[in-house]
C-alpha cells in the first residue's frame, strides 16, 4: 500500500478505507495545493483528496456502487473535513487507469 499524504485528514481517510474494504492497494493523494484559494479551501491544506484503491469489495459492483462503499466509510469526513474526493476504484485483476 502507499500512502502518498501524511496529515490527519489522509491519515484518516486510509485508517478507515482500510479497516472498511482491506484494500490491496490504497493510495491516498492529497490535491489541496491545487485547489489553493478556490472553492472549498480551508486553509488547513487538506481539503482535496484523490483515493486510488484496489480491494476485493469490488468485485461485481458497478462504479456507482464502489464509489458508494468508498463515501459510505468516509461519510462523516465527507459531511465535516473533506470538501472534494475523486475516486477511482478497481477490482483486483482490473486494469488501472
Amino acid at each position: 500500500m502507499i500512502d502518498a499524504s501524511t496529515g490527519p485528514v489522509a491519515a484518516a481517510i486510509t485508517a478507515r478505507l482500510t479497516e472498511a474494504l482491506a484494500p490491496s492497494h490504497l493510495e491516498v493523494i492529497n490535491e489541496s495545493a491545487q485547489h489553493r484559494g478556490h472553492m472549498g479551501d480551508d486553509g488547513t491544506g487538506e481539503s482535496h483528496f484523490r483515493v486510488v484503491i484496489e480491494s476485493a469489495a469490488f468485485v461485481g459492483a458497478t462504479r456507482v456502487a464502489r464509489q458508494r462503499l468508498v463515501n459510505r466509510a468516509l461519510a462523516d469526513l465527507l459531511a465535516e473535513r473533506i470538501h472534494a474526493l475523486a475516486i477511482q476504484a478497481r477490482a483486483p485483476g482490473e486494469p488501472g487507469r
